[in-house]
């Protein structure tokens, strides 16, 4: 007995059609130390289909990943270039040691583009398969450049050898249908052989459009995904017209990446795979409760944000966390690539939504992930884990990023209890905290391009601007209580008490994501790093390190959620060495390039201020782009200064030694402000010193040419920002 949905399947794979319009045929590359030295160049406007080969320039500065992509969009772009531009290009990359199946965490790709939300440089990182069966198929990297009004489906078959371009008619549009039926199409009877990448009408309809990466669970027969969430990549992906890339690839087995020494990888891979198994059950519970086990952790140390990050703990915070989660997901082995012992990626079989299209209909829902229930969780004011999972499932269908929905949501929700809008101006919908129902029609609204949701899904720094001009709304507040930094809605962490990891959000490359430096128990919980040098030292090598998972196809959750037994006596355990160590092993067995530990932070400082210039480029990547809203940082309104009086008034009296008095809690608020303001000038002094940069935050001449990136081009740029 068929579902509707099943039925809806069976009738739409009788109805779409696929029109084809170019295609090459090519000869496979062997692959060679973990690269196939070619990339795949596609321009949809001609159209136009090239395989290039891989300098070794690129090789041996940008390794691979995100350091290719950048180094593709470098070439493609010029400073004038808008997202919506031909030449701004999607670039996709795994990296050399991407697809090892003994490796935990080895199945990461990068998207990279132009930002419809920031306007310069994002790249986004993402689970799945796609990214290693790009590179088996026979391309290290793939670019898309162009536009075109069809809506483009592009096959990279590596099983026959052919690149396809094929406009499409009669798809379904959103994710979680056309995913699993071009899955079907294309398989060939092994649905395992494939992967998509697709976004989703609200890709079209907003600036916060993610990608969703495809794998096909083969226990429960079905396809999944993961999301290139962050910056708008998916709707850089519809706006160009690309309805789904599929990559097709047959088996992968440890000799695929032919790594340089087979043995020595596979000792150090069964290493790692076996201490995850012994310690994750003892640890974190990765394998059952995935990244969820986060949500009591920030709770308990008062920082999972909660009403627009007004508040950091919620006595609600106990309905919505791992413990609930554990009794909701689909039990069973739920990694997001071939092999990962850290198996994350977990679901919830046969939900039933209550709203929009799939409403009284079974679905399955991947997640949710501690980023979403803490920002459609708390952070909107909602501690029902059934609209969380609703609101992940739709947001995943449509093709939203579910950070930037909820930071998004949460802040037109402050917006609307302050008096600052209105349900004259929300179409009616009264935005309370907490509110369901509103919620979940605005985010139905955004996938539609519809009502107040239209305005919502152009992020926050959009709507603080079109509140100001067309509402009257009090721009200085907004200022304060906008959850954004450079266009990228902030990620799901209440810095306030953690200077370091305020540095870690405003001194991003992409804007406030945590995926670079979080720092935040370290800082706050466990005072590592006291002063400003041992912050600004943290405030480097972690965001280095994180840098090189990206370079090389990987994920980090290995690295450090999971430690040795005795990583706590080592000297630096925030590091895990042991794990560090291991890597630089992996790197050298695959690539056969031989690296220390110290050698990895070298190749992502490359890279690392390769993407500072290129912001520079784009017209942003100096000091007064490292700022970050006041909220960020501290008490905006009397409220939140006596949620935490006790505190705040202890930090004013004995770190600052001013005399609070009598003194009313207004002006203790100001004068708060005042210090922490200029706690966060001073970090960024000591960070830009320890990264070797200006006190404008540009890479410094001697810092270029020590990692070899001194080309004409990047020196003439610094040349011309006053840098010599």
């Amino acid at each position: 007995m068929f579902s509707t949905v099943g039925m809806e399947r069976i009738k739409m794979m009788a109805e779409f059609k696929l029109k084809e319009i170019a295609t090459v045929k090519y000869d496979r590359p062997p692959i060679s130390n973990g690269y196939a030295d070619q990339f795949l160049s596609i321009d949809i406007s001609k159209p136009d289909i090239s395989i290039k080969q891989v300098p070794e320039e690129m090789k041996n500065i940008f390794i691979g990943g995100k350091g290719f992509d950048l180094w593709l969009l470098w070439k493609a772009v010029k400073p004038t270039t808008k997202w919506t531009d031909p030449e701004n290009a999607i670039c996709i990359a795994s990296g050399p040691m991407g697809g090892t199946p003994s490796y935990p965490g080895s199945g990461k790709s990068i998207v990279t583009a132009i930002s419809p939300t920031t306007g310069s440089v994002m790249d986004s990182n993402v689970g799945g398969y796609f990214g290693p069966y790009l590179k088996f198929a026979g391309f290290d990297a793939l670019e898309i450049q162009g536009k075109t009004s069809q809506e483009l489906v592009i096959l990279v078959d590596g099983i026959n050898q052919k690149i396809q371009l094929m406009e499409s008619d009669g798809l379904p549009e959103d994710a979680y249908e056309l995913s699993a039926l071009l899955t079907d199409h294309f398989a060939d009877g092994k649905p395992r052989s494939i992967s998509v990448v697709s976004a989703g009408p609200g890709a079209k309809h907003t600036l916060i459009g993610c990608l969703n990466f495809t794998w096909y669970d083969t226990k429960r027969k079905r396809t999944r995904y993961k999301q290139a969430g962050r910056g708008g990549m998916g709707t850089v992906f519809a706006d160009k017209g690309i309805k789904a890339i599929v990559a097709r690839w047959d088996s992968v087995t440890l000799s695929s990446n032919s790594p340089a020494d087979k043995e020595a990888l596979r000792k150090v891979a069964k290493m790692h795979s076996r201490e995850i198994v012994a310690l994750d059950p003892k640890q974190n519970e990765m394998a059952k409760i995935g990244t969820t086990h986060l949500v009591p952790i920030m709770n308990d140390f008062d920082l999972l944000p909660t009403h627009n990050f007004k508040y950091g703990q919620h006595p609600g915070g106990n309905l919505i966390g791992s413990d609930v989660y554990k009794h909701l997901f689909d039990p069973g082995f739920d990694g997001c690539w071939m092999g990962c012992t850290v198996a994350c990626a977990h679901g919830v079989r046969d939900f039933v939504p209550f709203t929009g299209p799939y409403k009284g209909q079974k679905v399955f829902v991947d997640g949710p992930e501690y980023e979403t229930i803490a920002g459609c969780g708390s952070n909107i004011g909602i501690f029902d884990p059934f609209t969380i999972l609703e609101m992940n499932f739709y947001c995943d269908a449509y093709g939203l990023d579910t950070i930037s929905v909820g930071t998004s949501i949460a802040f037109v929700m402050e917006c609307f209890e302050m008096g600052l809008i209105n349900q004259s101006h929300t179409g009616g919908l009264a935005l309370h905290f907490g509110n369901r129902p509103a919620a979940l029609e605005l985010l139905h609204q955004m996938a539609r391009g519809e009502g107040f949701g239209k305005i919502v899904g152009q992020g926050i720094r959009k709507m603080k601007t079109i509140f100001a001009t067309d509402y009257g709304a009090d721009a200085t507040i907004m200022q304060d209580i906008g959850m954004e930094a450079n266009g990228l809605e902030f990620a799901e962490y209440d810095s306030k008490e953690s200077l370091a990891q305020q540095g870690g959000f405003g001194l991003a490359l992409k804007g406030p994501q945590h995926d670079e430096a979080w720092l935040i128990i370290l800082d706050m919980v466990q005072n590592h790093m006291p002063t400003f040098e041992q912050k600004a030292d943290a405030l480097h090598w972690f965001p280095m390190f994180r840098t090189w998972f990206s370079l090389c196809g990987l994920c980090k959750l290995p690295w450090n959620d999971i430690v040795p037994v005795d990583n706590k006596d080592t000297p630096e355990p925030a590091k895990v060495i042991k794990h560090v160590e291991w890597y630089a092993q992996y790197f050298s067995s695959v690539t056969g390039r031989k690296s220390t530990p110290d050698e990895l932070i070298t190749m992502s400082e490359a890279v690392y201020n390769f993407q500072r210039i290129f912001n520079l480029k784009m017209g942003f990547g100096r000091r007064e782009h490292d700022n970050i809203p006041y909220r960020a940082m501290g008490p905006v309104t009397v409220a939140e200064y006596e949620s935490r009086q006790e505190r705040y008034d202890g930090e004013l009296m004995e770190k600052y030694r001013v005399d609070i008095t009598d003194k009313p809690t207004e002006e203790k608020v100001a004068k708060l402000r005042e210090f922490r303001q200029e706690q966060y000038e001073k970090l960024k002094d000591a960070v830009y010193k320890r990264r070797g940069w200006t006190q404008d935050g540009i890479p410094k001449i001697e810092t270029v040419k020590r990692l070899g990136i001194d080309f004409p081009e990047v020196m003439e740029l610094l040349k011309a920002h006053g840098v010599e």
